[in-house]
C-alpha cells in the first residue's frame, strides 16, 4: 500500500509550523511535506538552517516542497509563468537547491500562475517552459523532479493549468525531469475520474496527493472512492510518497483512521 507523508503546511495546523514535524512522527509519519514555507523566496541562510534542524530533530524526512509562489494568502498561485517575476524565481531556486541538497528531497511542486491582465497568454507560456526548464536544470542534479499542479477551477483564479491534459502539455514542454503532480481533490473538482485516470497516466506521474471532496476534509468526508484509488494506485506500481493534503474536520490526530 502507500507510504504516506503529512503535508504540514495544513496539518497539525493547531501548533506552529516547527512544532509540527515532531506531532507528524508521533502519529506515524515518517516523511513530511511543505508549500513554501516562509513569506519571501530568498531567506535567510539562518533561517533555512532552523527548518532543516527541526525536520532532522523530529526524524522525519522532507519528501517535498514547493517553490516560492508568491502572496498564497493573499491569491497568488505561483509565478513561473510570470514574465516580471523572474529575479525572484531565480533567487528563490538557490534556496531550494540547498533545501534539497541538505534533506534529500525528491520533489519540487512549481504551482504554474494565474493569468495576468493584458500580458498575452502565449507570452506567459513561454515565460512558464523557459522558468520550469531552469528549475529543471537547477535541481534535476541533486536529485528532484519537477511538478506541475492542476488546481481547482473556481477556487484558485484564473489559474491555466485545470486538467490532466493541460498538465501533461506543460510537462511535455519542459521535457525530462518534469512530471505531474496528481491531486486527487483538484482534479475531482474538474470533472476527473481519478480512479480509472491514475492508471491511466500513471507512466507522468511524479506525485500524488490526496484530500476528499467536497470540502477538502480527510478521506471518508466527502465522496471520493478512495479504497478503489488506493487499490488501483497500488496495482499500477507507483513506489512513490502520497501527500497528505487536506484540512482536517478536527484534531489531526482524530482525523487518521483512514488511512490503510
Amino acid at each position: 500500500m502507500p507510504r504516506f507523508a503529512a503535508n504540514v503546511s495544513l496539518l497539525f495546523g493547531e501548533v506552529p509550523l516547527s512544532e509540527r514535524f515532531a506531532r507528524a512522527r508521533a502519529a506515524g509519519f515518517e516523511a513530511v511535506e511543505c508549500w513554501w514555507p516562509f513569506a519571501d523566496p530568498d531567506p535567510s541562510a539562518a533561517q533555512v538552517a532552523v527548518f532543516v534542524s527541526a525536520l532532522e530533530a523530529a526524524d522525519v524526512r522532507l519528501t517535498g516542497i514547493n517553490l516560492f509562489a508568491g502572496d498564497m494568502p493573499a491569491g497568488e498561485r505561483g509565478v513561473v509563468s510570470h514574465p516580471g517575476r523572474t529575479d525572484e524565481l531565480t533567487a528563490n531556486l538557490a534556496i531550494v537547491r540547498t533545501i534539497v541538497e541538505a534533506t534529500g528531497c525528491t520533489r519540487v511542486n512549481a504551482l504554474y500562475g494565474q493569468r495576468l491582465p493584458g500580458v498575452p497568454a502565449a507570452t506567459q507560456d513561454r515565460s512558464a517552459t523557459l522558468n520550469l526548464r531552469r528549475a529543471v536544470d537547477t535541481l534535476g542534479d541533486v536529485g528532484a523532479t519537477v511538478l506541475v499542479e492542476p488546481l481547482t477551477d473556481g477556487e484558485n483564479g484564473d489559474y491555466p493549468v485545470r486538467t490532466l491534459e493541460d498538465a501533461l502539455a506543460v510537462a511535455d514542454r519542459v521535457g525530462t525531469g518534469a512530471a505531474v503532480l496528481f491531486d486527487a481533490y483538484h482534479l475531482h473538482n474538474n470533472g476527473a475520474d481519478v480512479v480509472a485516470d491514475v492508471a491511466r497516466v500513471i507512466d507522468a506521474v511524479g506525485h500524488v496527493q490526496v484530500a476528499d471532496s467536497p470540502g477538502r476534509g480527510e478521506p471518508g468526508t466527502g465522496t471520493i472512492d478512495f479504497a478503489s484509488f488506493f487499490r488501483t494506485l497500488d496495482a499500477s506500481g507507483y513506489t512513490g510518497w502520497v501527500g497528505c493534503e487536506y484540512r482536517p474536520t478536527a484534531e489531526t490526530e482524530q482525523t487518521l483512521a483512514w488511512r490503510p
